[in-house]
């Protein structure tokens, strides 16, 4: 499988010219070429081939006054971008077509040197790793890494980004075996949430972060500071970078959290069962700054390529699953419950339940369901995954696991409890849906309360 790993560069001041002008030359290829193809397209004429496009906008581009300095760059720079154009053409087809699941994709647009994110690809022809800890870039030169930890295996490919508060990271895609995990004999199901992250199975809670929340104050501050200057001035453009590094450390720190408490998971636990969530739906309503503070998507991808990288058993449940509903001790159906009744007593057994914890044993079950129905990839006698897909490099950087159950970097563990309070419950066999796919007594819950479970009402 494939992993990707990230290193903070430090290049020096004629580095970061040299990276500048390999941006917009990537850049300038990538426009030219997607101009030839939509005009073609104009004139109905027939699709143009990358022979083609790097015949005209690349060889000969270069023995031109007009684009004679596309020869300060490497070309394997150049190259790359036609291809990542392909790429996207080819994602583009396949979403019309069909072949690709998933969100609709669209087709290319142009790139400005006005955007705050940089980047250009290089293959092994244009870079090496050298003795010194230094990487060596074709026609940039060596740039300084701060090595976080060592690469597994020789890399295959480097992307190299400039983000918009100005700093520089080196991206490696590195192929690697599988590093399966001794067997373990617990399995968990996950409910996620905005007040509580994640509520285990077992009764474990891990408590919400809400790294956006706790930095709009000195966000809001860096914000009006960025909208008292004067548009192109040099001071404006000072402001705009410290209000993108804000941004980027709460991001950094989202993204810190998730791997720790992804790794952790998935290292206790043999199969992991989640939730499909409706998160672009859910990013349209009332709760959208929270969700998106949440990061579940990130979270849920983390947990799938990492249960594939370590032998584990990973299964979605269909988010049309009444999780909150159903007892998880005698089976039954309760009916649905409004958002501020955080425990209820089963009508059928008189079990009472936490919400948060009753849907998170009832996803484990049902991801169990999944399982054994085969919907899911399953282990043989061996312990090996029965058919093992290719899984290609996921966009974000691959996490590190700690050694040990009390290493450093352990998510805190709070254990749940289960509070008794008998309330009525209101049980509705056809609730009413609004526009944006949630029932509506949780629609107009009381603002304090959970939602952990409105992500199972929404629906694409």
């Amino acid at each position: 499988m494939q992993l990707r790993y990230n290193y903070r560069a430090y290049p020096s001041a004629s580095q970061c010219r040299a990276l500048a002008r390999a941006f917009g030359c990537a850049r300038v290829v990538w426009n030219d070429c997607l101009r030839d193809r939509r005009e073609a397209h104009a004139a109905g004429l027939p699709y143009v081939k990358s022979a083609d496009l790097s015949r005209l906008r690349i060889t000969q581009a270069k023995r031109t006054e007009e684009r004679a300095w596309l020869t300060e760059v490497s070309a394997v720079v150049l190259q790359q971008s036609l291809r990542d154009l392909d790429t996207a053409y080819k994602n583009f087809f396949d979403s019309v077509s069909g072949k690709r699941t998933g969100r609709r994709v669209g087709p290319p647009r142009y790139k400005s040197k006005k955007d705050t994110r940089h980047s250009i690809r290089l293959n092994t022809n244009a870079f090496s790793l050298r003795d010194d800890g230094t990487v060596y870039v074709a026609k940039v030169g060596s740039l300084k890494v701060k090595w976080s930890r060592p690469l597994p295996a020789a890399p295959t490919s480097l992307t190299v980004t400039k983000d918009c508060s100005g700093r520089y990271f080196l991206s490696f895609v590195v192929d690697t075996e599988p590093e399966t995990l001794p067997r373990t004999q617990t399995e968990a199901g996950i409910d996620l949430g905005l007040s509580t992250f994640a509520v285990l199975s077992d009764g474990r809670k891990i408590d919400s972060p809400r790294f956006l929340r706790r930095a709009e104050k000195k966000l809001r501050r860096l914000q009006r500071e960025l909208s008292r200057k004067v548009k192109g001035s040099r001071n404006r453009a000072k402001a705009r970078i410290k209000v993108a590094r804000q941004h980027a450390r709460v991001a950094d720190r989202r993204r810190d959290f998730h791997h720790k408490a992804s790794t952790q998971i998935i290292r206790d636990n043999q199969a992991v069962y989640v939730e499909d969530l409706a998160v672009a739906g859910l990013g349209r309503t009332r709760l959208a700054k929270s969700v998106h503070d949440a990061g579940w998507s990130a979270f849920v991808g983390m947990l799938e390529y990492k249960a594939a990288r370590h032998g584990r058993t990973f299964a979605k449940v269909g988010r049309a699953f009444p999780s909150s509903q159903i007892c998880s001790a005698c089976g039954y159906r309760d009916g649905p419950k409004p958002l501020h009744i955080r425990q209820w007593t089963c009508g059928g057994c008189g079990t009472v339940h936490d919400r948060d914890h009753n849907a998170a044993r009832n996803v484990l079950l049902e991801g169990r369901r999944i399982v054994a129905a085969g919907r899911a990839e399953t282990q043989n006698a061996c312990g090996a995954p029965v058919r093992r897909a290719h899984v290609p490099a996921q966009r974000g950087e691959a996490g590190s696991p700690r050694k040990g159950p009390g290493g450093p970097g352990r998510t805190p563990w709070t254990s749940g409890r289960e509070a008794r309070q008998d309330q009525p419950t209101r049980l509705s066999l056809f609730p009413r849906r609004t526009p944006h796919g949630l029932r509506q007594e949780e629609q107009h819950g009381p603002q304090g309360a959970n939602r952990g479970d409105a992500a199972r009402r929404a629906v694409p």
